[in-house]
C-alpha cells in the first residue's frame, strides 16, 4: 500500500485557519497533524488550537484515493465525527457537526484507503450526543453487517436505546449496493426500519442528513447488500 498525503483545513472561533497534511500509508488509521507548510512543527490538533473551538470544516479530511472515515479522537473515544473526500472533489466549505473547545490530547483520526478498497463506512450521530462510525468491506454478492471501528460491535449492541439523528455513509460501490443505495438499519426480525444512502466520494462531497434515522433496538444491524 502506498503512503499518502492527506489534507484537511478547519476555521476556529478565533479567525484562525488550522492547514493539516500528513504523509499516511493507506489502510492504516493514522492521526492528522498540522502542515510544517505554515508551522514550525506538526502538532496534533488539541496541541495547536488548545481552547479554541473549531466552527467550520473548509476541507474535509482527504485523500488521493479517498478516506473511509475521520473523526476526532478524545481520551480514545469517538468526539466527533468528521465527514471525508478524495482529493479534488469538494463543493463547498461545511459547519462541524458540534462545537466543543478543544482539549490538549484531542487528535484527529483518518483513515485513507487504497484506489480498490470497498470499505463501506457509516458515520451516525444519536440524539444522547453519541458519535459512532461503522464499518464493513463487502467482497462480493452478499450481506455485509457493519461493526463500530473502536469496539467491533454491531449497530444494536452500540447504541441500544439512542435515536439517530444525523447520518452519512461512504462507499465506492454505487450502482452494485442494493440496499436502498446504501444502508439499512434492520430491526431483530431483519426489517429495514430507516437506513441513509452512500456518497461515492470520487463523484461527489459527502454531507450529513437527517433522514432515515432510528431508535436502535438490541439485536438491530447497520446491513449493506450488495450485487457484486
Amino acid at each position: 500500500m502506498a503512503n499518502v498525503a492527506v489534507q484537511a483545513s478547519f476555521m476556529l472561533n478565533t479567525g484562525e485557519v488550522v492547514d493539516m497534511k500528513t504523509t499516511m500509508a493507506e489502510g492504516t488509521a493514522t492521526e492528522l497533524k498540522t502542515s510544517t507548510d505554515y508551522s514550525v512543527s506538526a502538532v496534533s490538533i488539541g496541541t495547536y488550537g488548545e481552547g479554541k473551538v473549531i466552527t467550520s470544516i473548509i476541507q474535509p479530511p482527504q485523500a488521493p484515493n479517498g478516506a473511509a472515515w475521520a473523526y476526532v479522537n478524545r481520551r480514545g473515544a469517538i468526539l466527533c465525527v468528521l465527514p471525508v473526500a478524495v482529493a479534488g472533489v469538494e463543493s463547498q466549505p461545511c459547519p462541524m457537526p458540534f462545537n466543543f473547545v478543544l482539549q490538549a490530547g484531542d487528535t484527529i483520526q483518518v483513515m485513507s484507503n487504497t484506489a480498490a478498497d470497498r470499505e463501506f463506512a457509516l458515520s451516525v450521530i444519536t440524539n444522547a450526543g453519541v458519535h459512532a462510525i461503522f464499518s464493513g468491506t463487502p467482497a462480493s454478492a452478499t450481506n455485509t453487517d457493519l461493526v463500530h471501528i473502536l469496539s467491533g460491535q454491531d449497530l444494536g449492541s452500540s447504541l441500544t436505546g439512542q435515536t439517530i439523528i444525523s447520518h452519512f455513509a461512504t462507499s465506492v460501490d454505487g450502482s452494485k449496493l442494493d440496499s436502498g443505495g446504501g444502508v439499512y438499519y434492520l430491526n431483530d426480525r431483519g426489517l429495514p426500519m430507516g437506513g441513509t444512502v452512500a456518497t461515492k466520494p470520487q463523484n461527489l462531497q459527502v454531507k450529513p442528513n437527517n433522514t432515515g434515522g432510528v431508535t436502535c433496538g438490541l439485536n438491530w444491524q447497520a446491513r449493506v447488500t450488495t450485487n457484486a
